[in-house]
Parts: structure tokens; C-alpha cells; sequence
């Protein structure tokens, strides 16, 4: 057999009880036998064709699983089809939207979107919708997933918090001064999410994160009222290479929180090395706690060193 008009798919569909109230242990088997007889190129083509008629939600699953294997594009239009068809559950709905990128095709951008942005959706779903449009990489998504991020009606934090995450694997500029812009936000919803905050803060450290912008959005998180949103601008200018980055995070070391006290002083220790330490520890302008972590830092230096 070598093309679609050789394979008998009306049988196919009969011999593997695609449409039989069999259990789905019996049909997966008959359908992993259909690979004696045929070529990986006719079993795409039986896949897809079982995709079009199947009807039991387990069993398309499965088939989804099995395309998975090839991520031929042919299989592409079924998967949407399934992705759009709200009638079918919404565990298959997902893992339709997760199979989509996997194609790495422009193609499913708009679907993608369409249902990201159809707020009647169901959030787990928009969520992986989000994270598929981060992982096909078309830039096309850039401003929408923006328009997501900064969107203040929008019920689910989660779904911003993935459309955050999504422009971070996209990578584009753009993104940057409007998630500064959302960050440096006074408004309640912010606040009252500080894990969103988190989120975009560590998507602004997968950029050049000696950008003026995201400097200045560093300084402002170095004052926010969360030690967590505190802690993940500090790993973030500890990466930079801006000359102002350093002085900032010299100036935690007298934070309230050990915790921030803690990370900047093992931050610095990095870019610095041993002298950090010895100037905590001899001077009197840090707290005793910070001396012992900076003793602590020492001796496990000093260990390394030795071994």
C-alpha cells in the first residue's frame, strides 16, 4: 500500500471497532496491530481518519497520544477541529491544544488565540492555550498575549500569570515596557496577586536585563512590600551587567527581611567573591544576623577550597 486510495478506512474503522462500544483496551490493541501491515506514513493517514469518526473521548486521546509520535502536519486539521469542538471534553480539549504546538506550525497562532481569548472558556484551558502559543514561538501572539497580561477585568490571574509566561519564551522586546508598565502598577489587583508580579519579574530577567527599563522596574520591586517580589528582583540585577545593578543590591543587605538580607548577601558573594563577606563581618553596619550567614559563607568557601 502507498497512498490514502489504497487504504480501505471504512474496514479500518469496522476491524478495530472504532465505533463499537468495545472497551478501550480492546480497540487500542486492534489499532497497535494496524503497524504490521502498514508504513509509518499510511498509519498517519489511518490516525488521522480514526480522529475524524471516533466518538469515544478516551479513545481519542489515545489517537492524539499516537499522532504525537509523528507530528506530521497532515495531522494538524483533525487536532484543531477536536480543540474547537466544545462538545468534547475538556481533558481532550487540552491535550489537543498542548499537541498543537508540538507542530511548531504558525497555523494554530490564531486558534490558539481565539480560544485565549474567549473568556466563556474554561481558564485550564486558556491556561494551556497560553503556554502552546509561548512554545510555537510565532511573534504574531506578542501583542495579544500583552493585551492578556494588562487586561484588569479579567477574572483569572492564572491565565495572565501564563500569558506572562508565555512572552518570556517568545522573547520579544516589545514585551517589555507594557510588563514593566503592569509591574510598577499601584492598583489593588497587583497588590492584591503578588504572584503574578513574581511572574513577571522573571520574565523580564530572560531579557537584556540591562535595559533602563528593567532596571528602573528592579528598583521599584526592590520596594515592594513582598520579600518573595523583593528576592526574584534581586536575582534579576544580579545577572545584569548594569553598573547599576550592584549598588542596588548592596543596599538590601539592610532590608527588614533576613530572608532578602540573606539572598543579597549570597547574590553579591557571587559577583564578589570573599570580600563581601569580610566587609560584613567587620563592619558595624550590618546586623549580626548577616555576619553569621556571612560566616557561614566563609566556612563553606573555605571548604571548597580545601577539597
Amino acid at each position: 500500500m502507498s497512498d490514502e486510495n489504497a487504504i480501505d478506512f471504512d474496514k479500518l474503522v469496522e476491524n478495530c471497532y472504532i465505533l463499537s462500544d468495545k472497551s478501550a483496551q480492546d480497540i487500542e490493541a486492534a489499532v497497535d496491530c494496524l503497524s504490521e501491515s502498514y508504513t509509518n506514513s499510511e498509519m498517519i493517514m489511518i490516525y488521522n481518519h480514526f480522529l475524524t469518526v471516533a466518538k469515544n473521548q478516551d479513545l481519542l486521546m489515545y489517537l492524539v497520544r499516537c499522532i504525537d509520535r509523528f507530528r506530521d502536519k497532515s495531522s494538524i486539521s483533525p487536532i484543531l477541529d477536536l480543540f474547537l469542538d466544545r462538545n468534547n471534553s475538556l481533558n481532550l480539549r487540552i491535550m489537543c491544544a498542548k499537541e498543537l504546538a508540538n507542530f511548531k506550525d504558525t497555523t494554530v497562532v490564531t486558534p490558539l488565540l481565539y480560544s485565549l481569548n474567549d473568556k466563556s472558556e474554561n481558564y485550564k484551558l486558556r491556561l494551556a492555550c497560553a503556554d502552546s502559543l509561548g512554545r510555537v514561538g510565532d511573534k504574531y501572539a506578542v501583542s495579544p498575549l500583552i493585551d492578556i497580561v494588562g487586561d484588569e477585568e479579567e477574572k483569572s490571574v492564572y491565565v495572565r500569570e501564563s500569558a506572562a509566561v508565555a512572552l518570556g519564551m517568545l522573547g520579544d522586546i516589545r514585551a517589555i515596557e507594557p510588563l514593566v508598565k503592569i509591574l510598577e502598577s499601584k492598583k489593588g489587583f497587583m497588590d492584591k496577586f503578588s504572584f503574578l508580579k513574581e511572574r513577571i519579574i522573571e520574565v523580564l530577567g530572560k531579557f537584556h536585563s540591562s535595559d533602563d527599563k528593567i532596571i528602573k522596574a528592579m528598583e521599584h520591586a526592590l520596594k515592594d512590600d513582598s520579600p518573595t517580589i523583593r528576592i526574584n528582583a534581586i536575582e534579576v540585577l544580579m545577572e545584569s551587567d548594569s553598573p547599576r545593578a550592584l549598588p542596588m543590591i548592596k543596599s538590601m543587605l539592610n532590608d527588614y527581611d533576613d530572608e532578602v538580607k540573606k539572598n543579597a548577601l549570597i547574590a553579591l558573594y557571587n559577583l564578589l567573591g570573599r570580600e563581601i563577606l569580610d566587609e560584613v563581618i567587620e563592619s558595624s553596619d550590618y546586623s549580626e544576623f548577616l555576619k553569621e550567614e556571612a560566616k557561614d559563607l566563609i566556612t563553606e568557601y573555605e571548604d571548597c577550597e580545601d577539597e
